[in-house]
């Protein structure tokens, strides 16, 4: 295999979390083949990283020499954890260390360390001695042996935790339930669905746009996946010995939001988003900013024509106030709605211009707005209020498309 001659980090990749059908293209040809890439996501685990390189090795070297290697993806431990770990890579040639500072989150971390991996088969394990190595091989044997995933569950024979309380186990199994629930063609395949321990070939996810969140990436793996036959390892979870445990309720928060995600994303509705390709989460957000701009401009023409206020003729009043609302519409829009393209324009001209187009294409839209009012009131739907309500929704789209298309593009970029 390619040793690691010198102590320097890995680059941490950018982009889309996808894993590449094919290893690095800036590996040596003439490398070993590498059959297994372990990634080993960490956050302050000082004590705990030199044990689990140290007992990793010792595992795989003994069973596949020379045909693997160790992943060691750091998210900027403030106790230094990937300094420790990076000078273990004199000592341990098939150890690769990745310190992130711009992202956070383990379920990131792993897709950014298979990223750089050039084996056939990814896997992931904690750093924290609660996922027993000497399981490794069992799982590796359940790829080799036809598995696209093989995943190491407490919940079969030979499976278990060591000494949690009977508050973590019904919270485990409460949340095993509501995933069932609300994914059951997901969390149905597999016994322990929150594990963290695993191996799948890569040929099983590559190419797949990976969203996760949280912590439980197995989630993603079998949700997104081209998993067909899933084996299952028992071990038993054991509690850490060195560092804090990092279980919070925003975990569990998490949990819940990935797996709405998720059943968003691949069920009936996910596949109706494919076949229409409507970019529906952006227009989400575009319909949100859109509200609190009903807000702004009814406030606005509350306190500049009200009798009470300053009692500015209504013409008047309202001109300011959708102007005041299309003002507060655009920065939202600009810094939410459509923030990856405003971060790559961000001189103050481009922002001008975007404000021009944005300004027209909504007086645009309130022209059609009016005209589709009445054509609806006058020779469809002879009700105002609901004849306004489609008006609205037509004008929306409108405004939201074309914004979309001439707008929010990428334009002048040096």
């Amino acid at each position: 295999m390619k040793t690691n001659s010198s102590n320097s980090l890995l680059t941490v990749p950018t982009g889309p979390l996808k894993i590449s059908e094919y290893p690095r293209s800036d590996i040596d040809e003439c490398s070993e083949y590498i059959l297994l890439s372990l990634v080993i996501p960490t956050y302050k685990e000082r004590n705990n990283v030199k044990n689990i390189v140290r007992i990793l090795s010792l595992i795989l070297d003994e069973s596949i020499p020379g045909k693997y290697e160790l992943i060691i993806v750091d998210d900027d431990s403030p106790d230094g954890t990937w300094e420790i770990a990076q000078s273990l890579t004199t000592e341990y040639p098939q150890l690769r260390v990745m310190r992130r500072q711009q992202e956070r989150g383990l379920s990131s971390a792993v897709i950014r360390g298979w990223q750089s991996a050039t084996g056939s088969v990814l896997g992931v394990i904690d750093g924290d001695l609660q996922h027993p190595p000497e399981v490794l091989m069992q799982l590796l044997r359940s790829i080799e042996q036809g598995a696209d995933l093989a995943v190491a569950s407490r919940h079969v024979e030979g499976g278990g935790v060591s000494s949690w309380s009977v508050i973590r186990r019904l919270l485990s199994r409460g949340a095993q339930l509501l995933g069932l629930i609300i994914l059951p063609g997901v969390l149905g395949r597999v016994s322990d669905p929150m594990s963290g321990y695993f191996m799948v070939r890569r040929s099983a996810i590559a190419n797949a746009m990976l969203h996760p969140v949280g912590y439980k990436i197995l989630l993603e793996v079998i949700g997104r996946g081209r998993v067909n036959q899933l084996a299952e390892v028992g071990y038993v979870f054991c509690e850490r010995k060195e560092g804090e445990s990092k279980v919070t309720w925003k975990q569990y928060i998490d949990y819940i939001h990935h797996l709405v995600l998720l059943r968003l994303s691949t069920g009936r509705v996910g596949r109706f988003k494919k076949k229409v390709n409507f970019p529906f989460r952006r227009f989400m957000r575009f319909g949100l900013v859109g509200l609190s701009g009903v807000f702004v401009d009814m406030v606005v023409l509350y306190l500049l024509s009200d009798p009470t206020t300053l009692a500015w003729p209504l013409t008047r009043s309202k001109i300011i106030a959708g102007e005041i609302a299309i003002l507060n519409n655009f920065f939202w829009n600009d810094a939410w709605t459509f923030a990856d393209v405003s971060a790559r324009q961000q001189e103050w001209h481009q922002r001008g211009k975007r404000f021009l187009k944005f300004n027209t294409i909504c007086l645009a839209g309130l022209v059609l707005n009016v005209l589709v009012l009445n054509l609806i009131f006058n020779f469809l739907i002879p009700n105002r209020y609901i004849a306004n309500l489609i008006a609205i929704a037509v004008a929306t789209v409108w405004n939201f498309w074309v914004n979309l298309k001439l707008s929010w593009r990428i334009t002048d970029v040096k």
